[in-house]
């Protein structure tokens, strides 16, 4: 079994490529925070090469860039290659087949979803109320969790 979940932010803003067919991929590294200290006390991370595919690998563009946390699925391969000197290279990477938001929508900079351009903020500022309860929404359509566990968002 080859699967491999991490969560990370990325290092540098995604790279979106296509193959002479017209295949989409994306790479990208992230930095993966260790479970232990050092022993002068630091937390150390690792930098992992990370690619995807087809949607995945625009997902990613649009949506993502350096500083973003990002949680993804997906398996460990190993490539080769013979460089210029005749010597056999290999490199590791992640292959994503799943990518997901790991920011909350108020932690600083995000790409917002129209046109690709950067907002700072949160931008929960609407209210639609109805006759039992009233709820905050942003303008994509998500709304804010309620304050109290017995309040339900939505009807049943």
């Amino acid at each position: 079994m080859n699967k491999a979940i991490l969560m990370g932010r990325l290092t540098q803003d995604p790279e979106l490529k296509s193959t002479n067919n017209g295949i989409s991929v994306c790479t990208f590294s992230i930095a993966v925070d260790r479970r232990f200290k050092n022993a002068s006390g630091e937390r150390e991370a690792d930098f992992i090469p990370i690619v995807t595919w087809r949607q995945t690998a625009e997902f990613v563009a649009k949506y993502f860039h350096k500083g973003s946390r990002i949680a993804l699925v997906g398996s460990i391969q190993v490539r080769s290659w013979q460089d210029k000197e005749g010597g056999k290279r290999y490199t590791t990477e992640v292959v994503a087949d799943e990518c997901y938001f790991a920011d909350s929508k108020a932690s600083g900079e995000q790409k917002a979803t129209n046109y690709g351009t950067r907002s700072s903020g949160s931008n929960y500022s609407q209210k639609q109320s109805s006759s039992d309860n009233s709820q905050a929404f942003s303008n994509d359509g998500f709304f804010e969790a309620p304050d109290d566990d017995t309040a339900l968002p939505f009807d049943l």
